[in-house]
């Protein structure tokens, strides 16, 4: 898969501490010029549906459980490989200094209707919330809120870059 970004956060030193490595999948779903993102009323910004990788699961298979329970999403196809950001940021348990997120980056197909999202705990506690969005508006409204809020958090920056990446390859 093509690698499209690695980003290192300014407060941490690869060389020094310990690390671990976190894949993830998320889904890059279009529908009439609007693409399918999760609103998080606590970091007020979209992202991508996805997240982590089961032990066990492929990337794919990961990716299509995590965007139906983030989503409702019904009828996943993974049509195609976007790209892969990788970033390394600091780790706020004691277990390690550094996380090292690998998220790869599907295009896939889903129904446009939407069943229940199951979301987790700490999901439903953040506010996360599907939405088909029309892409600048979110691009738009993520920098907005790098700009003026305080309540961000560290993937935004992550969010903003894919959304970028998707409307120029896959909006022009």
């Amino acid at each position: 898969m093509q690698l499209l970004k690695t980003m290192v956060h300014p407060g941490i030193n690869l060389n020094q501490g310990t690390q671990f490595t976190r894949r993830t999948g998320r889904a890059i779903v279009i529908k009439d010029a609007h693409i399918l993102l999760m609103y998080t009323n606590r970091y007020e910004d979209y992202s991508l549906p996805g997240g982590g990788v089961d032990e066990g699961e492929t990337l794919e298979q990961g990716l299509i459980r995590e965007l139906s329970e983030e989503t409702g999403a019904q009828n996943i196809q993974v049509i195609k490989p976007f790209g892969l950001y990788e970033e390394y940021r600091p780790w706020y348990k004691d277990d390690f200094d550094i996380i090292h997120i690998q998220s790869y980056c599907y295009l896939c197909d889903t129904d446009k209707e939407l069943g229940k999202a199951q979301l987790e705990h700490y999901e439903q506690q953040n506010g996360m919330t599907p939405k088909w969005v029309n892409i600048y508006d979110a691009i738009a409204h993520n920098e907005r809120t790098m700009s003026l809020s305080e309540k961000q958090g560290l993937s935004i920056i992550r969010e903003t870059y894919l959304l970028k990446q998707i409307a120029q390859q896959l909006f022009n």
